[in-house]
């Protein structure tokens, strides 16, 4: 079994924060992949369902951010999973927002719900990067992953969750080039090779036939020739 686990805050209030863009891509898998309907277990909201032939745990957890890896910690027990069997979706600051990113292990970059898990189950998981972009000092950080995700930023939002989407199949299958082929695909689709239409041949100019200079009796007498 695989355990995807999204980040986020519990409840709508924050339903639409940047901070919760992780839970967005596993209700967007869920959604498209048929999964069980959500229901409550672990400290977390989660539904089962098969990707690719790998049966596959979603996971969100509902202790809040910075409590995230208790959660996570008590479903990888009861399943008797390993860290390798973990991938964790979050938000990045450190992306530009519509970028995504695999990562296997490292540090937590100051990311509150990272922190939590690398406290429950160490750090040798992988993680699905989700670029919000940075409001520039690290003062208003709070407050801006806090905040909804504005009107302009749907375009680029919708297309990096049909990406995930799309290539679910392939992350649960452990094939980290494959799903971010499949997230590139819908945020920069690449351009029609479709040939141009070629220009019509134009058509040769015919000679104008020649002044005909014979005399009328000239004229009848070709006649019954």
């Amino acid at each position: 079994m695989k355990l995807f686990v999204g980040l986020g805050n519990p409840g709508p209030k924050y339903e639409r924060n940047r901070h919760n863009i992780g839970f967005m891509a596993l209700d967007r898998i869920a959604a498209d992949h048929g999964f069980s309907p959500w229901k409550v277990k672990f400290q977390a909201m989660i539904c089962e369902g098969s990707l690719g032939g790998e049966k596959v745990l979603l996971l969100k957890p509902q202790t809040f951010m910075n409590l995230s890896g208790q959660s996570v910690g008590e479903a990888m027990r009861f399943y008797k999973l390993t860290p390798a069997d973990v991938v964790v979706l979050h938000d990045e600051l450190d992306l530009a927002p519509g970028k995504a990113r695999m990562k296997q292990g490292g540090g937590h970059a100051g990311h509150n719900g990272l922190r939590s898990i690398h406290s429950h189950i160490g750090a040798d998981y992988a993680r699905v990067r989700l670029g919000i972009g940075h409001p520039g000092h690290k003062d208003a950080v709070a407050g801006y992953v806090l905040r909804d995700f504005p009107k302009a930023d749907e375009g680029w939002l919708d297309d990096v969750m049909r990406g995930i989407s799309d290539g679910a199949a392939e992350l649960a299958k452990g094939d980290g080039g494959k799903f971010m082929n499949a997230v590139a695909l819908r945020v920069a689709p690449p351009r029609s090779s479709a040939a141009k239409p070629k220009a019509e041949a134009k058509k040769p100019v015919q000679d104008e036939p020649a002044p005909d200079t014979r005399s009328a009796m000239e004229k009848l007498m070709d006649k019954f020739r």
